[in-house]
């Protein structure tokens, strides 16, 4: 019998969907591995209560049908606010209904991007890029685009998926990362995944944002 880790491993091109309009995830074949079981491979709050708190506004990058930004907006609290970003509508018309019956809709703001640009103004103090920054072309320009959302002492956490990023493949990712002014924080384990957290050096953040505006 199969090890549960590979039930929602095996769709190609179905990491989450975001900036990648010939090979994101087409939005059905999601419901394969966001779905109910989807909680024995990942736990949003052993994965992120140390870098989400009560009170804080997060971005969700790629949030397919919302496991990951339900799981943040029950951290982030009454108080606080989730941005959830994807790149196909009918990921976000999900999102928002599995929003309403978790009863935290209140707290999360879906937002549709484009191919190649957020389109977020709103400054966040932690982001998280899970499972998708393989599918994005422009990686260089996605980094850029999280350090002019980043606040001071924010955290990003990126997770590639094992079965599809080889190790090289994620230290190429990492050293792109560096090249646009972030520097490697730690190592967090998470199942399946190839993962790390992030912080941006003020002097790349402020270029970043003299590139994309600040938010507010």
């Amino acid at each position: 019998m199969r090890s549960p880790d590979w039930v929602f491993l095996d769709m190609p091109g179905c990491g989450r969907s975001i900036s990648l309009k010939h090979r994101a995830c087409p939005w059905r074949n999601a419901y394969l591995f966001d779905n109910v079981l989807r909680g024995l491979l990942h736990n949003p709050r052993k994965m992120l209560q140390p870098y989400v708190t009560p009170g804080m506004t997060v971005l969700d990058v790629g949030c397919g049908m919302g496991f990951f930004s339900i799981g943040m907006a029950r951290l982030v609290g009454s108080d606080g606010l989730v941005i959830a970003v994807d790149l196909q509508q009918e990921m976000l018309d999900v999102v928002e209904k599995r929003a309403a019956r978790a009863g935290v809709a209140d707290r999360i703001r879906t937002h549709r991007c484009t191919d190649d640009n957020l389109g977020v103004t709103t400054k966040v103090d932690f982001a998280l890029a899970f499972w998708m920054v393989h599918e994005v072309p422009d990686r260089a320009g996605l980094f850029r685009q999280l350090g002019s959302l980043l606040r001071t002492d924010g955290h990003l956490v990126i997770a590639e998926p094992k079965i599809h990023v080889s190790a090289d493949d994620f230290r190429e990712t990492l050293e792109l990362a560096k090249a646009q002014g972030w520097t490697w924080s730690e190592d967090p384990r998470m199942r399946a995944s190839r993962s790390a957290v992030l912080r941006v050096a003020a002097p790349a953040a402020a270029e970043c944002r003299r590139i994309y505006g600040s938010g507010h």
